[in-house]
């Protein structure tokens, strides 16, 4: 049985990380499930992923900034928030992740003597609330009305004396069932495919995820009728409202718009209403959230030009995806137009000239490293962007390692690709593992030969402490230079050089042939004076010097 909070008092830190987790997981589990059952408002086949992939980036922000940054319960949720919004992808994504943002948002304003019930409650009415907002024109038998069935129930539950979360997520989850069933009958082109709405059946998991943590017990079977998915894509529907819009049938348009239209928007709050108006104008399906000065736009048009245009205007646009639904629908068909072959490794990268490393050894590279590491997302594009039938995958960076499994376990079960992860902990253990990559051989003697280097390279580094802490070592204070050793404190210093040899000397100390240093950014000097020490402290051991151009980190050390 999972502890459950208290009745009063706020929802604490372990229990939001805990929900991320299990979401994360649970959406992975149902994401093909929930791809067939995708039919509205385009049957591409993607709401499942865009869900998984939307919650994946929420889940990396938060632990990122708790395990890397220490972040404090509010500013956790601050960056779970910003992580959905972020992350979000289609639809079905920039609808969950306000969502996601507004109950992040509630929770970190509750204060001691609130019942943490009420709390909930509050925060999933707030939720539904803010996502109607955001929908240009609301559809009725979609996630929305899931979503509002579920805060509906949990206000009602609620209002009992002696009621706690748990209860609320019980009643929330039970209702969202129920309404999930329904959706056939309040959206005709759902009944003629034979499937509940996607969107709504997303929503179902996450509230299951939230039962199961507050409860320890599995949530019970959905009510109602057992709606299978589609076997083949719904027949076109004669000609009605556009896609987002509540026309008298609620069939699918089509002649509606022929492309989905997202970007990140930075832009002053009073610009929004009048781009909405103008994105209105162009297309359907209107989705725009976020706020204080950070928006994620999602828009179906014909015309792409005119809803980048409208972007520009109202602020400053990034990080563009166009998607052609036509092209989108047949990459989602069962047969593929190419078949992957071949084996390609997938390396993410901390700086500019280990880029270039990567890359000359033939990977494909992902940026990353402290303070801008890869989501899901990113990895996942990576990973199926290789057309390769065997993907190794290098995360380099203990944070990286489960946004690279999770990748790789959506890959294999969307494209039936083998794709394996070495939990490679540092850029030097990347370089290591790189070096010994050997694609005539079996992917699983290559992942051997490739992970035994990895391990045995034993790594340690040079950074500059940000802030008091506590260490191995004892405690530091910003601007003292730390050695580190497999991830650990071990040294600290007022010298770079001095603790780049005191941690080469620890190293080399455990036997060892060859020593690699990489130099950050601007730190080439330190670099060659650090490998000259060992060339004559240590004249056995051959040493090679390489530019990573990395950020906070003026040298990577390994010894193999």
């Amino acid at each position: 049985m999972e502890a459950t909070p208290p009745a009063s008092g706020r929802i604490g830190l372990a229990i939001v990380l805990r929900f991320v987790d299990v979401a994360t997981d649970a959406l992975a589990a149902a994401r093909e499930e929930i791809d067939a059952l995708n039919v509205y408002p385009v049957p591409d086949g993607d709401t499942g992923t865009n869900m998984f992939l939307t919650v994946s980036a929420a889940r990396d922000a938060v632990r990122s900034a708790v395990e890397r940054d220490g972040a404090d319960r509010e500013e956790a949720l601050a960056a779970f928030a910003r992580g959905a919004l972020l992350g979000a992808r289609g639809n079905s994504g920039v609808i969950l992740s306000e969502m996601l943002g507004a109950i992040a948002r509630r929770i970190a304003t509750a204060t001691e003597g609130e019942p943490n019930a009420q709390v909930m409650s509050e925060a999933l009415t707030e939720a539904v609330a803010a996502s109607y907002r955001a929908v240009g024109e609301p559809v009725e038998g979609t996630m929305l009305t899931v979503a509002r069935a579920a805060a509906e129930a949990a206000r009602e539950q609620a209002a009992e004396a002696g009621v706690r979360a748990r209860d609320i997520f019980t009643s929330a989850a039970a209702a969202a069932r129920t309404a999930l069933a329904r959706t056939p009958e309040q959206l005709r082109v759902l009944r003629d495919a034979g499937v509940v709405d996607a969107g709504g059946r997303g929503i179902n998991v996450i509230l299951d995820a939230a039962e199961r943590v507050l409860t320890g017990r599995r949530p019970s079977p959905t009510t109602g009728p057992r709606l299978q998915a589609h076997p083949q894509p719904p027949r076109p529907a004669s000609p009605g409202g556009p896609h987002g819009a509540p026309s008298g049938d609620h069939h699918l348009d089509p002649d509606g718009p022929s492309y989905e239209v997202m970007y990140l928007l930075d832009a002053d709050d009073a610009a929004v209403d009048a781009l909405r108006t103008r994105l209105a104008g162009l297309g359907d399906s209107l989705v725009v959230v976020g706020g204080d000065g950070l928006w994620n736009v999602h828009v179906h048009v014909d015309d792409v030009g005119a809803a980048i245009e409208a972007g520009i205007e109202a602020g400053r646009p990034h990080r563009v995806r166009v998607t052609h639904f036509a092209e989108q629908i047949a990459a989602n068909a069962p047969e593929r137009a190419t078949t992957p072959t071949g084996r390609r490794v997938v390396v993410v990268s901390a700086g500019p000239g280990l880029t270039e490393l990567f890359e000359a050894a033939g990977a494909v590279v992902v940026s990353g490293g402290p303070g801008r590491r890869p989501s899901t997302g990113e990895l996942l594009e990576a990973i199926t962007g290789c057309e390769a039938a065997e993907v190794v995958v290098l995360p380099n960076d203990p944070d990286s390692v489960r946004a690279a499994r999770s990748a790789a376990s959506a890959a294999e079960t969307d494209l039936g690709l083998r794709v394996v992860v070495i939990p490679t902990q540092a850029q030097v253990q990347g370089l290591a593992a790189l070096a010994v990559h050997e694609p005539g051989r079996s992917l699983d003697q290559d992942v051997l030969e490739m992970t035994a280097t990895a391990r045995h390279a034993r790594h340690g580094a040079v950074t500059v402490a940000s802030k008091k802490a506590l260490t191995m070592a004892g405690w530091c204070e910003p601007g003292d230079i730390l050695g580190v050793i497999e991830g650990d404190f071990v040294v600290i210093g007022q010298d770079q050089y001095d603790v780049a040899t005191e941690v080469l000397q620890r190293l080399v100390a455990g036997g060892g042939e060859l020593v690699t240093v990489v130099a950050g950014d601007g730190a080439r000097e330190l670099a060659d004076r650090a490998a000259a020490w060992v060339e004559s402290d240590h004249p056995t051991v051959d040493v090679v010097v390489y530019d990573g151009g990395q950020d906070r980190y003026p040298l990577l050390l390994s010894v193999e």
